[in-house]
């Protein structure tokens, strides 16, 4: 102490350093050219720990008398108190404040600390427990044990208060006073690991009907399946397997409809399957399936399926599979009730077991979700579910009553005026053939083209009556089918093979010229064909030949005259006796020729852009001279054939610029005549130039 007095300042003893005049510095120009050697920055701080010293601090006060002793106290205080009054509510200064009085061995003052603390904030439950716990290591145990009275009684909702207050007392060997704290604490009714820690107490003194009661109690401030289940596991570990049974039995009775009741008879289960009564946990499994939602019962499934498989015979292990499929199909359905998909799962599901009941349950659950919209795309897939109804009512219940009501209001609910399905129609019509119901079948099929007429439709009804052989319905129903789509030459074309059929040729000849005299045809080309090939069947060719002209006077088209083309070299009269075969086959080839000349002046003349068109017809012609033999003259041809010529020409692209393709030209023969005569003109006008300027 007297050392640190003579360097004192404030004492009159001044250093040389104290009275040393300080100039100012002078200032001085930096260099700021970078260094030779650069030095980084982890450098620096490295080289600065490697040469770092030892930490620098200043010397502990020693106290040599007990007035130094009480200044040091007086002044430590000193600053603790002003220190709470700046940061009152400060707890940590609060239990700095009584840690020192404790270390000071001063209890007293540091009990009043800890009051003092606890009067700022007694909620906080940290003060509590290290106010305890220093009366506890100083073993002023009644102290101890007042301030856990108080803290609990105050917080009787911090379990850790609780906890440390049981612990202490059962260090000190008090079981009483630690059941006492506990009962205390049970009042309260605690959460479920608070009972649980009273009954561990009891066990830890081997009292097992108080812990029976304990669990008793338990139970009923929590009725939870857990709660039930730590029951019945102690009575099982204490061998009271009737005991266990019947707190599984009651805990059933209680929480069957709760939403953990699905654990409850898992645990059940097991239990009795571990007591090797493998029929009550049968019973238990399908009692709790047939009572726990399918929503909820997936682990339920998989322990049951697990079950048949090792105790089951084949039908219980079938039906406990089907049954986990059918949970799977369940939450499908109830997820997505228009996954129509799933459905068709879960009916197919239900079939393979056969029940009739469940079957049509499925059905009718599967139908009632119509789709939210009337378009025909979200209908497709369903109308399937009715299909597949009724053909099961039909073919594997054979019910025909329920068959026809499916049919029935499957037709009425399907909105016909935006759109319809032949498939269910024709159904309809042949299941009323089927049960040998002709008019019924009528009914629907005239039902059908009243409210939603379509192809598939009239063709099915035509051909029932043509099986039936009621012509006249046939023509009727035709007559119908071409009011209705006049512009359809497949009707056309098959109502006039019908009447060719019956011999009918001048009825069949007049159908085709009113098809033919439509203002709108669909496929105009199949109707030509079928009446120049109904014309060339009869033999009638000059009335084909006469079709061929007409149809040419409508359409130019290369496939028209290739094909009157090859009419011409097949049509042979052979009923003609008046020429020979030879000379009949000779003036079948002339005609197919002057086809052929007339057809490439069309294309020289008419439409000499169409040189591939025409470069084709040259090339069919050149072929059918070949197939003539020795009648043929392929020369005629060849000095017709164009060459061709790879050319290149620049293409506009969507992005707006131009790229180069390849393309083939054909260049004729009396093209490259003029082509050569143009280029001899301009080359004479060149050399004329030439001249002139010369002169």
């Amino acid at each position: 102490m007297s050392s640190s007095k003579e360097a004192d300042p404030t004492l009159g003893y001044l250093t040389r350093k104290d009275t040393e005049v300080k100039l100012p510095r002078p200032t001085r120009v930096k260099n700021k050219t970078p260094a030779p050697i650069q030095i980084t920055a982890e450098q620096i701080l490295r080289e600065a720990r490697e040469r770092q010293e030892a930490e620098i601090r200043p010397p502990k006060q020693k106290i040599t008398d007990s007035t130094e002793l009480g200044e040091y106290r007086l002044r430590k205080r000193k600053e603790f108190e002003d220190l709470i009054r700046r940061v009152r509510w400060n707890i940590g200064v609060w239990i700095k404040y009584a840690q020192w009085e404790e270390s000071q061995k001063d209890f007293k003052r540091a009990r009043s600390v800890w009051e003092r603390a606890l009067e700022v904030d007694y909620k906080n439950h940290t003060l509590w427990l290290k106010y305890a716990e220093v009366e506890m290591k100083n073993k002023f145990i009644n102290h101890a044990r007042n301030v856990w009275d108080r803290a609990v009684t105050l917080l009787p909702r911090v379990d850790q208060l609780w906890y440390k207050y049981i612990h202490m007392e059962e260090m000190l060997g008090n079981v009483a006073g630690a059941r006492q704290v506990f009962e205390r604490w049970m009042k309260w009714t605690p959460d479920q690991q608070g009972w649980l820690s009273y009954i561990k107490f009891e066990l830890r003194y081997n009292e097992i009907e108080r812990a029976r009661g304990i669990f008793e109690r338990f139970v009923e401030c929590h009725p939870r399946v857990g709660a039930w289940i730590r029951y019945a596991k102690f009575e099982m570990k204490n061998g009271e397997v009737g005991k266990a049974r019947t707190v599984y039995e009651r805990a059933v009775d209680r929480l069957s409809d709760d939403e953990e009741a699905e654990q409850l008879f898992v645990a059940f289960a097991e239990f009795e399957e571990r007591c090797k009564e493998t029929e009550r946990a049968r019973a238990i499994y399908k009692f709790s399936l047939d009572h726990i939602p399918k929503g909820r019962a997936e682990d339920l499934y998989r322990k049951f399926v697990a079950f048949e498989k090792q105790y089951g015979d084949r039908e219980g292990i079938e039906d406990a599979i089907v049954g986990k499929r059918r949970f799977q199909y369940e939450d499908e359905v109830r997820k997505n009730p228009l996954n129509y998909d799933s459905w068709f799962d879960y009916i197919r599901l239900e079939e393979s077991v056969g029940n009739k009941e469940r079957i049509r349950e499925v059905y009718e659950r599967a139908i009632a979700n119509v789709p939210p919209a009337e378009e025909k795309r979200y209908w497709q897939r369903y109308i399937y579910l009715w299909i597949n109804y009724a053909l099961y009512e039909e073919l594997d219940a054979g019910d025909a009553e329920r068959t026809r009501d499916v049919y029935r209001e499957c037709i009425n609910l399907i909105p016909h005026n935006k759109f319809s399905f032949a498939k269910i129609w024709l159904l309809a019509a042949q299941f009323e053939i089927r049960q040998l119901n002709l008019k019924a079948a009528r009914q629907i099929l005239g039902n059908a083209i009243g409210k939603a007429p379509k192809d598939k439709i009239f063709k099915k009804y035509i051909e029932i009556e043509l099986q039936l052989g009621n012509i006249d319905r046939c023509r009727k129903l035709y007559e119908k089918y071409l009011e209705w789509s006049p512009e359809n030459c497949y009707a056309w074309s098959k109502y006039a093979e019908l009447e060719r059929s019956l011999s009918e040729t001048e009825r069949a000849r007049g159908i085709f010229e009113l098809a033919i005299a439509q203002p709108a045809l669909d496929m105009p080309e199949l109707l030509w064909k079928a009446f120049i090939d109904f014309e060339t069947a009869e033999g009638e060719f000059d009335r084909a030949r006469a079709l061929y002209e007409r149809l040419l006077d409508r359409t130019k088209h290369l496939k028209v005259w290739i094909s009157y083309a090859e009419f011409e070299a097949t049509a042979m009269d052979v009923d003609n006796e008046d020429l020979t075969e030879h000379e009949q086959k000779k003036q079948c080839i002339e005609r197919a020729r002057r086809v052929f000349e007339k057809a490439l002046n069309y294309f020289r003349s008419s439409a000499p852009d169409l040189k591939e068109e025409r470069a084709m017809l040259l090339e069919k012609w050149l072929n059918m001279e070949s197939t003539f033999g020795e009648l043929g003259d392929v020369s005629l041809v060849q000095s017709k054939l164009p060459k061709k010529l790879k050319k290149r020409r620049h293409v506009a692209t969507e992005d707006g610029s131009t790229r180069i393709e390849e393309f083939i030209d054909f260049l004729f023969p009396e093209e490259s005549q003029t082509t050569n005569l143009k280029i001899l003109e301009a080359a004479y006008k060149w050399k004329k130039q030439k001249l002139s300027s010369d002169d």
